[in-house]
């Protein structure tokens, strides 16, 4: 994310080459009780920003009697390049939107405590499958360091030791229950079928005099096993005041108000919980039990076989252990392993693993590396070993008196490593910054974000292959440690980790300084050959790193996925265009799209949990909760098409109905409105309301009234209104999408 302060910067002409469609925003979905009418045809935009000076010539109208004909195109010309792309018309009425349809089967989730109905609250996960954590921080095989800048004497770019978190389906506490009920089933199924009863009535009448109280307090006492971790990292105290020294604003007040808010904060999700078995396998050899208990398909006509049946040997059960797809997330400026929770948790509910890393190169708010403790120093090779006199006496800097503090008479276990300022250019993440980016800086910070992702890998290599206790052994997130939970990994069976994970056609996914991240990842194809895919939410396209050698061109499928705020950023559109429009020529399929109303920190957790200053600072259009969803749903969607079927086919059932949102489909025109652009000052970071009293209060009228028909729900059926609705299917600009035969070959190539 960039840093949200922005000092006035001088206003910028706009070009009048630089424009996009001059039309409105399209038109609300009609609602579900009108018959839906044919609607004509119109021209798409282009999905360039930048858009030849000349008047615009008339193009060819598609005409066709069939609804689902995807013919139309859209011509840009750019100097002497000329390129034909084609864009979204996503039509009023999605062909399956979600809010219409029955929800598939969800997981109950942790239940709301006391202290999240007070303070601010994460939602609960919607997906069909309960979500567990662990947090995991190893030394990496080759301690290094990366550039020669440093800070106080200290090389500042430095690779010790890596962390990250891990969000992946579990087993919760709520499915005791369900455990006892099929027990119970399979009893009756037996005595029906042998005809034998007896003893049947003795169980009952046992269980009805304490039996089944004691079963009940033996659930009670294993769901006290499982507790949820806290949104703010360790020590959640000092994590405030990195956030404040980030945001360049007053620490206490700012710390003492993100503490009070967030400091009980908890994720939805259970950590060290049992790795879940999936759903049962579908195929001839199901039976009727299997299918009548797998909630993520229609069982109505299943025929059910009564009788005893063999229980299923060691081999059979390991057999039907589902396996899960992976997906490496990268955050951005003042990120964390929990600031994109939401995004990361949700994906997991839906059957993925998902591996959101702590970078430790001065890009987040505040981290602590620990140290190997008795073992020779994690600093690594080619680093300052000086005392702090003569570094003081050879360099002329004076070091700080906190940094002489020893613990115990001893060198601590730990460093701190906070936001990393570039010097002479803090402001590099501002559009109208003069001096523009320190690429030196940026360059070297994803080269170290790279190696980590590498030695994430590895240890998820490590625990694939059986060595999960040798991993738990060498973690140094645990008890007595700087930052640490208690439980460390304690209640994990790691065995239920081995081979249970898809370490081929991974799916690298970033938002901002870690969309540059994921893009720099695709390109090194020789060092992530396990990386088949990448998808890149509100990337920072000015610090990606350019590279026009022929190695390290764009050869995999992408799905850019962007805030409205950013794509009023029209340097960083043409990086991120240029990039889709990159894999596009090597003829893989790529996504450019917008999610409208929404701004940059839309995709994290900040958004969720302080909507009302999203919409006053930020002033934020979408419902925070429905941005996420269209996050999530782009996601699977572009995962269904890329990821080989036989990762996604146990579990692709359960995603949420489709609503072809990466999809071209006949309907309203896909034309891309000015309507809340800001002034040059502001681009970026908010958007600008027209008669934004006005809109406000007509908008809480029309919520507190009756919500329409065309506003989106989520799982619940509840209704995501935000400041503006557009209704479901025009809440996306497709700017760049591939033609609808490219992408069933991307299964087979990955394959």
């Amino acid at each position: 994310m960039l840093s949200p302060t922005q000092p006035p910067a001088p206003p910028l002409a706009q070009s009048s080459s630089s424009r996009y469609s001059s039309s409105a925003s399209s038109r609300p979905s009609s609602p579900r009780n009108e018959p839906s009418r044919p609607s004509s045809p119109r021209i798409s935009s282009s999905s360039s920003y930048s858009q030849p000076s000349q008047p615009p010539q008339p193009q060819a109208q598609s005409h066709s009697s069939t609804p689902g004909n995807n013919a139309r195109t859209a011509t840009t010309t750019d100097n002497a390049r000329t390129s034909t792309i084609r864009t979204s018309t996503a039509t009023g009425t999605p062909s399956h939107p979600s809010h219409q349809q029955a929800p598939p089967h969800r997981a109950a989730g942790p239940p709301k405590t006391l202290r999240e109905m007070i303070f601010h609250a994460l939602p609960p996960y919607t997906g069909p499958l309960n979500v567990g954590f662990m947090e995991l921080e190893l030394p990496v095989r080759d301690p290094r360091t990366f550039s020669h800048i440093k800070r106080n004497g200290e090389y500042a770019l430095k690779l010790d030791t890596v962390l990250f978190a891990v969000y992946y389906p579990c087993e919760g506490p709520e499915e005791k229950p369900k455990e006892n009920a099929i027990m119970t089933r399979d009893r009756i199924r037996q005595c029906r079928g042998s005809g034998n009863w007896e003893g049947w009535d003795d169980e009952r009448r046992e269980k009805g005099n304490g039996g089944e109280k004691e079963e009940k307090g033996k659930g009670k006492k294993n769901d006290e096993k499982l507790t949820r971790p806290p949104w703010l990292p360790r020590p959640r105290l000092s994590t405030c005041k990195g956030y404040a020294n980030f945001a360049n604003m007053p620490n206490a007040p700012v710390a003492t108000y993100f503490a009070l808010t967030s400091m009980f904060t908890k994720l939805p999700a259970w950590r060290n919980a049992k790795l879940s078995d999936g759903p049962p396998l579908a195929g001839p050899e199901e039976t009727g039990e299997e299918a009548l208990n797998r909630g993520f398909s229609d069982t109505s006509e299943v025929t059910l076989v009564w009788g005893p049946r063999p229980a299923p040997d060691a081999e059979e059960l390991r057999r039907r252990r589902a396996q899960y797809p992976v997906i490496m997330f990268s955050h951005g400026l003042g990120g964390s392993r929990t600031a994109h929770s939401s995004i990361c948790g949700e994906l997991a509910s839906y059957g993925f693993v998902v591996v959101a890393m702590e970078h430790r190169d001065g890009s987040g708010a505040r981290t602590f590396v620990n140290k190997e403790g008795s073992s020779p120093d994690l600093c690594g090779q080619n680093l300052d070993r000086r005392s702090n006199a003569q570094r003081e006496k050879e360099d002329g800097s004076k070091i700080p008196t906190k940094r002489r503090r020893k613990k115990n008479g001893k060198q601590k276990p730990y460093y701190m490593v906070d936001y990393l300022f570039p010097l002479d250019n803090a402001q590099d993440t501002r559009p109208n910054n003069p001096a523009g980016v320190d690429t030196e800086l940026r360059s070297a910070q994803i080269d170290l974000r790279c190696a980590e992702i590498q030695e994430a890998y590895y240890v998820l290599g490590m625990i694939n292959n059986g060595q999960g206790e040798e991993v738990a052994r060498r973690n140094l997130r645990k008890k007595g440690n700087k930052g640490s939970s208690s439980k460390g990994l304690i209640g994990i069976d790691w065995e239920d980790w081995t081979g249970r994970l898809y370490l081929n056609n991974v799916t690298m996914m970033g938002h901002s300084f870690g969309g540059a991240t994921a893009a720099q990842v695709l390109r090194l194809r020789e060092d992530f050959t396990w990386v088949s895919q990448g998808i890149l939410l509100d990337v920072w396209g000015p610090a990606m790193p350019e590279d026009t050698s022929e190695e390290h061109r764009l050869r995999k499928p992408i799905l850019a996925l962007g805030s409205e705020a950013f794509m009023h950023w029209k340097d960083n559109f043409k990086h991120v265009e240029k990039l889709c429009l990159e894999a596009r020529d090597a003829g893989v399929p790529s996504w450019m799209t917008t999610i409208r109303g929404s701004v940059h920190l839309a995709a994290s957790d900040f958004a969720v949990l302080y909507p009302n200053w999203m919409s006053l600072l930020l002033k934020s259009l979408v419902n925070p909760k429905r941005a996420i969803q269209l996050h999530v749903e782009s996601a699977l969607e572009f995962c269904r098409m890329t990821l080989p079927e036989q990762q996604h086919a146990r579990f692709s059932k359960a995603w949420p109905f489709e609503e072809g949102l990466l999809a071209t489909t006949a309907g309203a025109a896909n034309e891309v409105s000015l309507d809340f652009r800001p002034d040059d000052k502001w681009v970026a970071a908010r958007l600008k309301i027209p008669h934004e009293f006005k809109l406000r209060v007509r908008s809480w009228a029309k919520r507190k009234i009756r919500p329409g028909p065309d506003i989106p729900r989520d799982r619940r059926g509840k209704p995501l209104a935000g400041l503006v609705n557009w209704g479901a299917g025009n809440e996306i600009w497709v700017h760049i999408s591939p033609d609808k035969e490219e992408v069933p070959n991307v299964s087979e190539e990955a394959e």
